[in-house]
């Protein structure tokens, strides 16, 4: 599913009524009529409903709204706020209309002096102000406004998005101007702003409300950011052959745990082994031989010359893909042997944990990556590696210059995981949930997306697959676990799960 830009968003209503075609003004009640649908299956005609309309198009929503809530008889008061003395033509033609139902209770139009209603629990409040159009930080009486029903007990819904949030960037926003709405009722579409943990708080619940927009619009229009479908992830899985035998499912080598960290190389490797691949092989220092033969038989072990930290790079001519950095260590010992590993590869690489975190202290060496190479650094981890963000846009924006200035994946760890490309697209995922957030989660994500690689996967296909199975067997594990309790043994014991339910 593509997630449009406030302009691309402009562009897909423009196309849908030049060749649908539909009239503007139909287009708009059309979408009233979604919206009023879902409202009056939430609250009933007995919560008494004050309107609040800005003068574009997103007011003209909320007029629309009105006048269809009223005919179905809720008491509708209505503010309408046309400050500079111009609406946009739709607002225009949709006040018109509702002054001439005669149906809602009061209607008040704002031009200089504005005297708040009553709001209190038991009522609903309709934001129509502003919509996705919005560029700049709400000021003045408008965010005085905001504030005022933002104090108040009702309960409020916001036409597509809350007024005060704009549709990407909310870095220099100003967080109390912005409506914190119950429910969001979003058109066709939702917009890339609800993907970040920080704008949760003004969402609320969120619907998307189908309004027929150009399906070959939506096609047509190029969109940098996506959210995944589990469609695409069946496509792209591989089959396994009747006749298949472990030398062609292929080898992984994981380089994973320092002593005292062995339980990240045992996680890495066992979800590696449940993700496909034919035989993994650990690399790791000799302290760790006994707990790892006995947690994971069916690993072959390759031990480091030193007793405790890896200190020296191997070769991978004979394997299919490298996971490393579960566990590592970061001292300045196994540093030199990290990047020196790095720049030898003859294999996709996935760089995870203290391998990102060595890099952060090392950012000269990013220039030595391997082309190719998947990063799966958490927030806390890129901000090491590429300074820090203010919020998550910024951050994705980072990663996806990062991704394209090394030629690699940067797998950005979080609710919705971004997977950003070296072409610059980003994929948001859509699996996942908050018991996921257990130490050992990502040491499983290596090891599930090493495996990929080693079968066979395009390093593309190894990450979106990865992440979606990876947020899967987290989701069906919590189904039957709960959130709480989960642990990161847990996801692999769902893996298979998760993959018998993608290939049925």
């Amino acid at each position: 599913m593509k997630i449009f830009t406030s302009s691309q968003i402009k562009e897909l209503d423009r196309f849908t009524i030049e060749n649908e075609p539909i009239p503007s003004i139909d287009l708009m009640e059309r979408a009233a009529k979604a919206l009023t649908r879902a409202i009056t299956e939430t609250w009933s005609n007995t919560v008494p409903v004050v309107v609040f309309a800005g003068p574009g198009n997103n007011g003209g929503d909320a007029l629309a709204v009105a006048r269809m809530m009223s005919e179905q008889g809720y008491q509708v008061s209505v503010y309408l706020f046309n400050i500079t003395g111009h609406l946009s033509e739709e607002c225009a033609a949709n006040k018109q209309r509702l002054v001439e139902s005669k149906n809602v209770k009061d209607f008040t139009e704002v031009s200089q002096e504005f005297n708040p209603p009553h709001l209190e629990k038991g009522m609903l409040v309709v934001d129509g102000l502003f919509g996705s159009g919005l560029n700049k930080p709400l000021a003045g009486g408008f965010a005085s406004l905001v504030k005022y029903i933002n104090s108040s007990a009702a309960d409020i819904v916001s036409i597509d998005i809350p007024s005060g949030l704009m549709t990407e960037d909310n870095t220099y926003n100003v967080r109390a101007n912005i409506i914190h709405a119950n429910l969001t009722l979003t058109l066709q579409q939702p917009k890339l702003a609800f993907l970040f943990p920080e704008h949760q708080a003004f969402i609320g619940k969120l619907r998307v409300l189908d309004i027929r927009l150009s399906q070959e619009g939506i096609d047509k229009i190029e969109a940098n950011y996506t959210v995944v479908e589990e469609a695409e992830i069946r496509s792209m899985l591989l089959q396994r052959s009747p006749f298949a035998h472990k030398g062609q499912m292929g080898h992984a080598l994981l380089i994973a745990g320092s002593y005292g960290m062995a339980g990240a190389a045992i996680l890495a490797t066992r979800a590696c082994l449940r993700s496909g691949v034919g035989k993994v092989t650990v690399h790791t220092p000799k302290k760790n031989r006994e707990i790892l033969q006995i947690s994971v038989p069916e690993a072959v072990l390759q031990f480091d010359p030193e007793e405790t930290i890896f200190s020296e790079a191997v070769d991978t001519e004979d394997f299919n893909a490298l996971g490393i950095g579960p566990g590592l260590g970061q001292s300045e010992t196994t540093a030199i042997p990290v990047i020196t590993q790095l720049r030898r590869a003859t294999c996709p690489v996935v760089a995870d944990a203290d391998v990102l975190n060595i890099l952060g202290s090392h950012r000269a060496w990013m220039q030595q990556l391997p082309k190719g190479i998947i990063l799966t650094p958490h927030a806390k981890e890129f901000d090491r590696m590429e300074g820090h963000s203010a919020d998550t846009y910024e951050r994705i924006t980072k990663a996806r210059h990062l991704a394209e200035r090394i030629q690699g994946y940067v797998i950005l760890k979080g609710h919705y995981t971004a997977i950003c490309m070296p072409d610059g697209h980003v994929m948001f995922n859509p699996t996942g949930n908050a018991g996921m957030a257990t130490a050992g989660s990502g040491d499983v994500l290596t090891g599930i997306i090493t495996a990929l690689l080693a079968r066979g996967y395009e390093p593309k296909a190894a990450c979106i697959v990865g992440v979606y199975l990876h947020g899967l067997a987290g989701d069906l594990a919590a189904r039957d676990l709960g959130e709480e309790s989960l642990i990161a043994e847990d996801i692999i014991r769902y893996l298979s799960r998760a993959f018998k339910r993608l290939k049925e």
